[in-house]
């Protein structure tokens, strides 16, 4: 019994997976950048595939210990290495550190 109980109570780390993709971030895109100012505001992409160079997939993942995953990201687009378009998936959080953005 108390084996069933500890085992309930055992600690479950946060999973963090990807790229954090905030409102603050993709309000500093605009369309026209080339892809080195898209890099310095968005960072490395989490996934690159060498079939489609001019889409960039940005994705991030949380899971809260025993809470349900949290998932979202975006996708971005170029045409001639500059962007072109920006496609949202999920609820992005509007900053990286809630509390900066505190009033």
């Amino acid at each position: 019994m108390l084996c069933v109980t500890l085992a309930a109570c055992a600690y479950k780390p946060d999973i963090q997976q990807g790229n954090m993709v905030t409102q603050d971030k993709l309000a500093q895109l605009k369309t026209g950048m080339d892809k080195r100012q898209v890099l310095f505001i968005m960072g490395s992409p989490m996934l690159t595939d060498p079939f489609h160079q001019n889409r960039w997939d940005y994705y991030y993942s949380l899971t809260p210990g025993r809470d349900a995953t949290v998932r979202y990201g975006a996708t971005l687009y170029f045409e001639n290495d500059r962007l072109s378009r920006i496609e949202t998936r999920g609820d992005i959080p509007p900053a990286e550190y809630p509390e900066k953005t505190a009033q």
